[in-house]
């Protein structure tokens, strides 16, 4: 069983990344958080925590290996724990992870509803399952260190990770899909410009060339 991946980080794409470990390229999925951090590394040698899991039918005998990657064996614990959710599952669970895990299990612990349906995928009534099932087991996770830190991976530009989750959900919420988002996020930090606030960020986005 894999545990932790060290290699060059040679693409990252929508929702994986390719990493390079000797003759071995691995494919390892992304929640949307790690992916944006992930995206200021391509050519750089990373490390991350991997969960596995088989994904596919029992019934057609098909079931295809894959890896999912983490910064570090927190936010793999926490991933986990969301999976336990009733119906939530792995992928459900990728989906909505859009924002740092100490946000979202802030969120959890203060038992704010409505604050966890802005997650991908969650509505009302999951949002009220996920409080009631982990907000006596998430103190540990509120309490992590900003993502920001000498510990933590860089986001692209060096700009503030929260500034960037805003702004891609700002995107989202004036009609724009979670490609969408992603992909003019993506164009204007490539650039390597640091940007203070969501509304710099947005600014940049909507410049006219």
């Amino acid at each position: 069983m894999i545990t932790k991946l060290t290699g060059k980080l040679n693409r990252v794409l929508d929702e994986e990344a390719r990493v390079q470990v000797g003759p071995i390229e691995y494919q390892v999925l992304l929640p949307e958080f790690v992916r944006r951090a992930m995206q200021g590394h391509i050519g750089e040698e990373v490390t991350l925590s991997i969960s596995q899991y088989l994904e596919g039918n029992q019934m057609s005998n098909r079931l295809v290996p894959r890896l999912i990657g983490f910064p570090g064996e927190a936010e793999l614990e926490f991933f986990d724990l969301f999976c336990t959710v009733e119906k939530i599952g792995v992928r459900k669970a990728m989906k909505a992870l859009t924002r740092p895990i100490k946000e979202i299990a802030d969120a959890i612990q203060r038992q704010d509803a409505k604050w966890l349906t802005t997650l991908p995928g969650i509505g009302p009534a999951s949002a009220e399952q996920v409080i009631a099932t982990l907000r006596r087991k998430v103190t540990k996770f509120a309490l992590m260190p900003s993502p920001s830190g000498p510990d933590g991976p860089a986001a692209p530009s060096q700009v503030a990770p929260n500034i960037i989750e805003d702004a891609y959900l700002a995107l989202m919420s004036v009609g724009l899909n979670p490609a969408e988002a992603r992909a003019r996020l993506d164009r204007v930090l490539q650039g390597g410009k640091s940007f203070q606030n969501v509304e710099d960020v947005l600014l940049a986005i909507y410049a006219k060339p």
